[in-house]
């Protein structure tokens, strides 16, 4: 009986393909993170009106969210425009704006970016997410500035009701 079960095993072991065949580059690893952590659900125009621009994945998004007490904030341009993206930041830059939530301008993200879960991602992962970022054609797309608590905004924006 073992060793039927033995040769069942080597069978189908042998049509499986050879582990390189699994192998990721690293571009592809990125755009399987971007794709599994969601980043196009908050950072595509016209995701949270129902209607996503598949045309500018990851340009940022026009609606911002409300975080009662912090104010209206829009989820950035994460596509290599020099101006209205993440052109001018390093891989080093987005890695710890990811693990941490700390801008390389110092600013601190807001707590609806889940920064404190992707702290978790492993080395090789962050550079994955980094590199693909870095790797997408730069979308020219200039979101909404922050607006502060007590300031009227100008574009639409969700309310976020926190726990208490």
């Amino acid at each position: 009986m073992r060793s039927i079960i033995c040769a069942a095993v080597a069978a189908c072991c042998s049509l499986l393909p050879a582990p390189s065949v699994f192998a990721q580059s690293q571009a592809q690893r990125g755009e399987y993170l971007v794709t599994i952590m969601d980043c196009t659900g908050c950072h595509t125009p016209g995701t949270f009106l129902g209607k996503p621009d598949i045309q500018r994945p990851l340009a940022g998004s026009e609606v911002g969210f409300q975080i009662p007490g912090l104010g209206i904030f829009y989820p950035p341009n994460l596509t290599p425009d020099p101006e209205t993206g993440l052109g001018k930041w390093s891989e080093a830059d987005i890695i710890k704006a990811v693990r941490t939530g700390i801008r390389p301008d110092g600013r601190q993200l807001v707590p609806i970016m889940p920064y404190h879960s992707y702290s978790k991602l492993t080395d090789a992962d962050a550079r994955a997410l980094a590199s693909y970022l870095k790797s997408l054609g730069p979308v020219r797309n200039q979101v909404p500035s922050p607006v502060g608590a007590n300031e009227k905004p100008s574009a639409p924006y969700l309310t976020v009701v926190m726990p208490q």
